[in-house]
């Protein structure tokens, strides 16, 4: 290569660094922006200057302190971690089974999460049940309700790359194999609502919503700490993803532990995945759309692209939180259910423009 050349591709390489961190910070800006729209939206709409000055406690109106920060901040911290851990969740899934759809929704690891969570609730007593109020479903004992489902979630994955291995699946069955895990789970959560009182239906159906109203500080904590967790492996292992791309042989020959990758990565997803679903309920369809949505203008680069989905999934969450709270006001409608509704036609619409890659 001659010089002029090495020249040339150098500063292309860097031109596309720069255009990468520039969609990451827009991305950033995004966020903020429609985060502080969430904060002043609501029955008792807020000004960005009221805003600061809850959040910094120095408002002289209590009830504006106190709407901020246990209404409308604990929502919004649990759309940003809610929606950026299903999108990571989501990505890491794509590239570790190679499978475009890949996500926690569509390999069966949100239905099994969701069984582990009904069993706490409804077999080991984790949850108190009203048939009136706001809730349906009180837990009171989240580290319970969290382990099973992490339990529900675990064993999903485990017998997915069981039978990977045991029959070398392509890409294609594995999702099939996620779609028989689902339905599976599914069956077995309408077996235990089939024995359980009217009211641990109900309480069980209602808390299955994808709901942020459930989360407080201390769900938000434990969120935030995967979340770290996990981002922070992602990223340290961004190469070691990047490889992955050319196939599992050529990422061993490059000093990439895959079975370890795999192993690891596909545990830790399953830990947020778990502990989102057990606070929240089923938020389908973040986790298959956030990374198609922002691969066409990241690229494939692992390093920039798991980073934007995650803050891709965030946005999408707060976006869809705003929606559900707006559109039928002073109706709060479960943001599962806004995220499903818009889901599916977007996902159908990148398929027939061919969008995912």
């Amino acid at each position: 290569m001659s010089a002029e050349a090495a020249v040339a591709e150098s500063y292309g390489y860097r031109r596309r660094i720069r255009s990468r961190m520039l969609v990451v910070l827009a991305l950033l800006i995004l966020v903020f922006v429609v985060a502080l729209l969430s904060l002043q939206i609501g029955s008792y709409p807020l000004s960005i200057p009221q805003i600061f000055q809850g959040i910094g406690r120095s408002s002289a109106d209590p009830l504006i302190n106190h709407l901020l920060w246990n209404i409308r901040l604990p929502r919004a911290a649990a759309a940003l971690l809610a929606g950026a851990g299903l999108a990571l969740s989501g990505n890491i899934m794509q590239i570790l089974l190679r499978n475009p759809l890949a996500a926690p929704s569509t390999l069966g690891v949100s239905q099994g999460a969701a069984f582990g969570a009904a069993c706490a609730i409804i077999l080991l007593g984790s949850g108190q049940t009203f048939s009136t109020g706001n809730e349906a479903v009180l837990l009171t004992s989240r580290s319970i309700s969290a382990a099973c489902a992490f339990g529900g979630a675990a064993f999903s994955i485990a017998v997915i790359l069981l039978i990977a291995s045991f029959r070398q699946l392509t890409s294609e069955a594995l999702i099939l194999s996620g779609v028989a895990m689902a339905a599976f789970f599914s069956a077995c959560t309408m077996l235990l609502q089939y024995f359980a009182s009217d009211l641990q239906v109900a309480a069980t159906l209602f808390w299955t919503f994808g709901d942020l109203g459930k989360a407080g500080w201390q769900e938000n904590g434990l969120l935030a700490l995967l979340l770290l967790l996990t981002a922070g492996f992602v990223l340290y292992k961004g190469w070691c993803f990047n490889s992955l791309q050319w196939g599992e042989e050529v990422a061993r020959t490059l000093g990439v532990n895959t079975p370890r990758l795999r192993l690891i990565g596909l545990l830790l997803t399953c830990l947020l995945t778990a502990v989102t679903t057990a606070f929240l309920g089923i938020i389908a369809f973040i986790g298959l759309m956030a990374p198609h949505l922002i691969r066409p203008l990241i690229g494939s680069d692992q390093r920039f692209l798991l980073p934007a989905s995650a803050l891709c999934g965030a946005l999408l969450l707060l976006l869809a939180d705003i929606l559900s709270r707006t559109i039928l006001a002073p109706v709060v409608i479960p943001v599962g259910i806004i995220t499903s509704f818009a889901g599916a036609p977007l996902f159908l619409f990148l398929l027939l423009r061919r969008r995912v890659q």
